[in-house]
């Protein structure tokens, strides 16, 4: 049996397009610059058939890379779920810090999607499993690189 991993409807939908892109586009670019430098003859000592060839090894890496991720995921989208204002994988949660009162925006996602510069917090991030499962008006302790911190739930959105 193998272990499903969560993945947003937006995450599947940005892996699909990358899958969509380097079926169409990048692999027949590749395969014609691989016969390209075929055509030039000896290919012991011909750089642009080895480039070409390591680029292909590189694509059809992350195509079977991008459907096995597609194969083993839940994907889960928060719009069609039913808001009682829990803390779930992929809501969308903005938090007040206890000490200073800076408010802050992360949605929940998979590892593969995490970006925190776009607000996106891993499922595994101590923060995201400090929030899991809380509601609004909940307090969240973190413990951080920094210590330990308090965060008020103000609001839980599934968008």
């Amino acid at each position: 049996m193998s272990n499903k991993f969560p993945l947003t409807a937006r995450g599947a939908e940005k892996l699909r397009e990358e899958l969509d892109n380097l079926k169409s586009v990048e692999r027949p670019k590749v395969i014609e610059a691989i016969a390209e430098a075929r055509a030039h003859g000896d290919l012991k000592e011909n750089a642009e058939y080895h480039a070409a060839r390591e680029q292909q090894g590189f694509i059809e890496g992350r195509i079977q890379e991008i459907e096995g991720k597609l194969a083993n995921a839940q994907i889960v989208d928060i719009t069609n779920m039913q808001n009682n204002g829990k803390v779930i994988f992929g809501a969308t949660v903005l938090l007040s810090d206890e000490d200073t009162g800076d408010e802050v925006s992360y949605q929940i996602v998979g590892d593969d999607e995490a970006d925190i510069k776009q607000g996106y917090i891993s499922i595994n991030s101590p923060v995201a499993r400090a929030l899991i499962g809380k509601e609004e008006g909940d307090i969240a302790d973190v413990q951080t690189p920094g210590g330990q911190k308090s965060f008020e739930i103000v609001e839980v959105k599934y968008i």
